[in-house]
């Protein structure tokens, strides 16, 4: 699922080709691609026509295109949604969910889905902030991120440190890839748990969080297949410099040792046996470390 720099390549990509332009149609070419636009498809397309694109934001790993109404359209890729901008006489892709034209004849915006779990809605209100995602914690590359919030907050929990790094409503837009790599970065094993951390092994680990995201957004995001491209098509290359996600086996970068794969939550998480030891047998939440 595409994280914080997949989300905001795609975001930076929006607001470079879509931001001021008035949008004359949308056709809804799948119902699920709105499904969370309760009042429907047609309403969907009806509530946006002759509405002027503001700005394109982003809060985690959901997109809000604020409008001259005072609303936004609200946006999630998940698995394999795009948000691409199309010459108009450009092929109908084969999973086309959505098109918006605009007043000024040029490129359309195309929502293309071929999973379908991702999906577009009408958030009334919404243009500063759609109240469906307040809930949602800034995330590291915001100005507004507090660092001493999130190390407060991490250290509070009773949980482990990969957990946490995924809890939304934490820190927003890390995933299963950014988290692997941050934490091979601290030294830290994923199983270690929270409250166990001192201040400054979890202050490390934000930096290190933050200093992955920005390298991946440099990068243009991470592609390990088609599903994921930016708004003109192109894929990221962050997957050339991932040191431990997706190398089962193959040499840790820093010691030498076989990077391990573990079972997570229905999905896997690698680390390097070495220099990411698993806690300690009976090492659990309210035993203080070093670390």
């Amino acid at each position: 699922m595409p994280e914080l720099p997949e989300v905001e390549t795609v975001r930076q990509g929006l607001a470079k080709w879509v931001a001021g332009r008035r949008i004359t149609s949308v056709e809804v070419h799948h119902p699920r691609a709105v499904r969370r636009h309760l009042p429907g498809a047609a309403h969907f397309a009806a509530a946006l026509a002759g509405r002027t694109v503001v700005d394109v934001c982003r809060r985690g790993k959901y997109l809000w295109l604020p409008l001259d109404s005072g609303d936004a359209i609200l946006g999630h890729l998940g698995m394999s949604g795009q948000l691409l901008v199309q010459p108009p006489d450009a092929p109908d892709e084969a999973h086309l969910r959505v098109r918006f034209r605009f007043a000024d004849g040029g490129s359309e915006l195309r929502f293309v889905d071929q999973r379908t779990f991702g999906g577009l809605s009408y958030s009334e209100g919404g243009a500063e902030l759609p109240a469906e995602i307040a809930h949602i914690a800034r995330d590291p590359v915001d100005p507004l991120f507090s660092d001493a919030g999130f190390v407060a907050g991490l250290r509070r929990k009773r949980t482990e440190v990969k957990r946490a790094l995924l809890d939304q409503t934490l820190i927003s837009g890390v995933g299963n890839i950014y988290a692997d790599e941050a934490l091979w970065r601290s030294r830290l094993h994923g199983l270690r748990p929270t409250d166990a951390l001192t201040k400054p092994a979890a202050t490390r680990l934000l930096a290190h969080v933050r200093e992955v995201l920005g390298e991946a957004l440099v990068a243009g995001g991470t592609s390990f297949d088609a599903l994921y491209v930016n708004v003109n098509g192109e894929s990221g290359y962050f997957d050339r410099s991932l040191n431990v996600y997706g190398r089962e086996g193959e040499p840790c970068r820093r010691c030498g040792a076989p990077i391990r794969r573990e079972p997570f939550m229905n999905r896997s998480s690698y680390s390097c046996p070495r220099c990411q030891p698993r806690p300690r047998r009976g090492y659990s939440p309210g035993t203080r470390s070093g670390a």
